[in-house]
């Protein structure tokens, strides 16, 4: 099948690629001239895990294709696909100009019946307004599909390629036909297509996601409810995690969550019901929970250091939001960071990914070091942000010798508390025992 995709950013190449690995024929297009460019030269201007390989065989065997001629990219596709950013505005509610704006170019050069996909993560009624500003445009029959995506950064790839669900909101046969004929061979394992009506499949993607915040923050809340009664958030984790009404995912306490879609998703859902003039206590508590929980590591770093950080050296390990990754959007380290500076610290960092983005944002205010051993040289105390697998299990003995002072943070819970004790550490993670030299510490639990 023909596919065009409008939009080149994480969500459009892993679709496109994707599309192209079971042999449709895809054009992706991007207003960007010098991205097109470098991808035609088989560059990813993003790291995904995975997908590099997919990207490059797609480009040799002449499936995947990329321009910046929206009328070349939609000719002969059957199918369109918007995925295009939905930027938060200063009042929360996501900002639709730009997949407005592509569905009225769209509509002005098709010339045959189309499906339009919204892909980009988009408030119910979506489809309506897309569906409006097609009509005044154009007088070619063309149906609007919502096709949510569901992709983890880091996983996102196995996540098209094997999907647990695929959600396509239409009323329109001709466009379920067409969408269940391009989504077949990635539920050949039985997995539900589920098809409902376009407001419902916009709600869904919001759902889902607010939903999954709604569990971290809960989790964080319990955390920080260990550390004062003296319980172990890790071991409560596991004795709810256990009731399959649970389940054991996004039950891992930390310092809050980030990314391009948690913040952005639960911060439109509750717009989204201010508009309609309902009240989602739940949402606004999920939301004030996270901003704290952004900055609990800074507390415990202050007091340690009895609120005085003037000319301490501080070392990180990881600044994307999520191992995996080298997205920075709304990741606790730029929080972090800049409390950590306004404090007078001294900070350097390291992150196997995205430290060239966080440069781009940061500059020089900070250091960056070029291995994560090198980042503890002379530190007063290492903060572990991000959970990358290589920071699992470091070389305890290299530590001891290059930090000023055996003192660690952690803001994953990367290291079991019986450990830190043999190895001499102050060991502060969340929602258990503060770890002295050789010793439990409670008196220090609560920040």
């Amino acid at each position: 099948m023909k596919i065009a995709i409008v939009g080149t950013g994480y969500v459009g190449l892993v679709t496109g690629t994707c599309l192209a690995e079971t042999g449709n024929q895809v054009i992706c297009v991007d207003v960007n001239e010098k991205k097109v460019e470098m991808m035609q030269q088989g560059q990813l201007p993003i790291y995904e895990p995975g997908l590099e390989l997919l990207f490059y065989r797609n480009i040799v065997q002449k499936r995947l294709h990329f321009t910046t001629d929206l009328a070349a990219a939609i000719s002969e596709a059957k199918i369109i696909f918007l995925a295009l950013p939905t930027p938060p505005g200063d009042d929360g509610s996501a900002d639709l100009s730009y997949v407005l704006g592509a569905a009225k170019d769209i509509a002005e050069l098709i010339t045959e019946y189309k499906v339009i996909v919204t892909k980009s993560t988009v408030p119910v009624g979506t489809a309506d307004k897309v569906t409006a500003v097609m009509n005044a445009h154009t007088q070619t029959e063309f149906a609007v599909v919502s096709n949510p995506e569901f992709l983890r950064e880091g996983v996102a790839v196995e996540d098209f390629m094997k999907p647990d669900r695929v959600v396509i909101g239409s009323t329109d046969e001709r466009a379920r036909k067409l969408m269940a004929e391009l989504y077949a061979p990635y539920v050949r394992q039985g997995n539900p297509v589920i098809f409902m009506d376009e407001r419902s499949s916009e709600l869904t993607k919001y759902a889902a996601n607010s939903f999954l915040a709604t569990k971290i923050s809960f989790m964080n809340e319990i955390a920080n409810l260990c550390e004062l009664v003296g319980a172990d958030v890790d071991m409560v984790r596991r004795g709810i995690g256990a009731d399959d009404r649970i389940g054991k995912r996004f039950l891992f306490s930390g310092i809050g969550y980030g990314g391009s879609c948690f913040p952005k998703d639960v911060q439109a859902l509750a717009k989204s019901a201010e508009e309609n003039d309902y009240d989602f206590r739940i949402l606004k508590s999920v939301m004030d929970v996270n901003e704290i929980q952004k900055r609990v590591l800074v507390e415990k770093v202050k007091k340690y250091f009895k609120n005085d950080l003037n000319g301490k050296k501080l070392a990180i390990w990881g600044l994307s939001f999520k191992p995996e990754t080298d997205d920075i959007r709304e990741a606790p380290a730029l929080y972090i960071i800049e409390d950590l500076l306004a404090a007078g610290a001294s900070v350097t960092v390291f992150d196997p990914e995205a430290m060239k983005n966080v440069k781009k944002l940061v500059g020089d205010k900070i250091t960056y070091a070029e291995d994560q051993y090198a980042a503890l040289q002379n530190a007063d105390a290492l903060l572990i942000v991000t959970e990358w697998s290589l920071f699992r299990t470091p070389d305890f003995d290299l530590m001891d010798k290059l930090l000023k002072d055996k003192v660690i943070f952690d803001g994953r819970n990367l290291y079991d508390l019986d450990k830190m004790i043999d190895a001499g550490y102050y060991y502060d993670s969340i929602g258990r025992k503060i770890i002295t030299t050789k010793s439990y510490d409670y008196s220090l639990a609560s920040v």
